[in-house]
């Protein structure tokens, strides 16, 4: 899979943290974040997920992710405004892909993502979240145009 390595600057993001099966906890958390941003006529500047775990390491039920919108640097939570958290997610260097999903299968092409990256000379995985960034409505649309962000940092000779 084809990627290059951006810097990022930090994103301050607005969201919901959720712990358990990816292919369960994400659709609940857009549910819940698509009702808060509409519901608090919230301004997103990107719709977020945020990954904190390897799956292949990390029981399916142990799993961690956050459904954020990232929102400016200034941006307080609004009132009844329950289980909402702000954080951020770290500047740095970033290998970045793009890539169409359907069918719900976002999990082919983050693994042909890390397959690729398992391989270059130059960069290895930092350990630090990894995070995709919706490009168009999935719902309206039929499929999902992503950008798949992972921390990298030179690698050791």
């Amino acid at each position: 899979m084809d990627y290059n390595i951006r810097p990022q600057q930090k994103r301050k993001i607005a969201g919901f943290h959720l712990v358990g099966p990816w292919d369960q906890t994400l659709a609940q958390g857009f549910e819940q974040l698509v009702m808060w941003v509409d519901g608090r006529h919230i301004e997103p500047l990107e719709w977020v997920a945020v990954y904190y775990d390897n799956p292949d390491e990390v029981p399916a039920e142990k799993l961690r992710c956050n459904t954020s919108v990232t929102v400016p640097e200034d941006f307080v939570i609004p009132e009844n405004s329950e289980g909402v958290i702000l954080t951020e997610l770290a500047g740095g260097e970033y290998a970045v892909a793009t890539a169409r999903v359907e069918d719900h299968d976002f999990a082919t092409p983050w693994y042909q993502f890390f397959n690729s990256l398992l391989q270059d000379t130059h960069y290895e995985i930092a350990p630090r979240p990894c995070f995709e960034r919706y490009l168009n409505d999935g719902k309206a649309d039929g499929y999902w145009q992503i950008e798949m962000y992972v921390p990298v940092q030179n690698r050791a000779v």
